[in-house]
């Protein structure tokens, strides 16, 4: 039987309809896909490490945060204050943005390093300023020259060995500089945590019992069936426990175990977890190549 003209007309309609119905479930569903895949992505992992003191929480990217905890650790090892790591990290903050910088400014053009010294300053050579341990060292090493610097204000105590054009800018950082240095220097257990996407490549037991034994030179590291032993307690065995998280992104840490605590790269955050009496274990990444 011929069609009639109306009844051609609705079953190209009909067919028009059927075709985009099948065309919306596929795009539909790949877009669903694509989200889910980009919802999963390590990309989307914003990597951060927070110190929180009290209600009040305070962000540096992973970079930053290891080059803050060798500040602090410097300190540890001289058996200096958390107030002077305070003071240390509110100058870093200001001078270079707790980054090694290899380039200074149109006041200081030969600054250089985590606090801007200058070598005609008489700093050290622009290698040694460029070395966070001996920076950090060098820092110290005209702090503690300061009479009473514990007692006076940050931004004070800071400006006394910078000599900066902008003496009162430290202050600006007092508070997240007070934050790290409690949590770096163990004053705060548990307290500095580390957000980071999956490892790339597996972790180095060689690069992290050489980093421990710049910054850490009297804690022994030894390898072990479960992974890397540093032995410390107190609050020496917390700055070495969270001197391993705020380094674990560069050395491709996994987990950090201490005092009945477990960081954990893959969940972010501590949790409880059964640990040796006086021992900080580090585990690392294992990527198959």
């Amino acid at each position: 039987m011929l069609q009639t003209k109306k009844q051609a007309r609705r079953r190209r309609r009909l067919r028009a309809a059927g075709v985009l119905t099948l065309l919306t479930a596929v795009v539909g569903g790949g877009a669903y896909l694509a989200i889910s895949q980009l919802n999963s992505s390590e990309v989307l992992v914003r990597e951060r490490c927070s110190a929180v003191v009290g209600t009040d929480t305070y962000e540096l990217a992973p970079e930053q945060a290891a080059n803050a905890s060798t500040i602090a650790g410097v300190a540890v090892t001289r058996g200096l204050p958390p107030r002077a790591v305070s003071i240390a990290l509110a100058t870093a903050v200001q001078e270079s943005g707790l980054r090694n910088l290899d380039y200074g400014d149109q006041a200081g053009p030969d600054s250089r390093g985590l606090f801007q010294q200058r070598p005609s300053q008489g700093w050290g050579t622009e290698e040694q300023v460029q070395d966070p341990i001996y920076a950090a060292g060098a820092f110290y090493d005209e702090l503690v020259t300061v009479p009473g610097y514990q007692s006076l204000p940050i931004t004070e105590a800071a400006q006394l060995v910078q000599r900066s054009a902008y003496p009162d800018a430290y202050a600006d950082h007092e508070p997240e500089a007070r934050a790290f240095a409690s949590a770096l220097t163990g004053q705060s257990p548990a307290s500095l945590n580390c957000v980071l996407r999956k490892p790339v490549a597996s972790g180095s037991a060689a690069a992290v019992t050489e980093r421990f034994a710049a910054v850490f030179p009297a804690l022994p590291t030894a390898a072990t069936e479960e992974g890397l032993v540093t032995s410390a307690s107190g609050s020496e065995g917390w700055a070495a426990a969270q001197f391993a998280v705020a380094n674990a992104k560069e050395l491709g840490i996994t987990s950090v175990s201490h005092a009945g605590l477990q960081w954990n790269r893959a969940d972010g955050g501590w949790t409880t977890a059964e640990t040796e009496t006086g021992q900080v274990l580090i585990t690392l990444a294992e990527v198959a190549a």
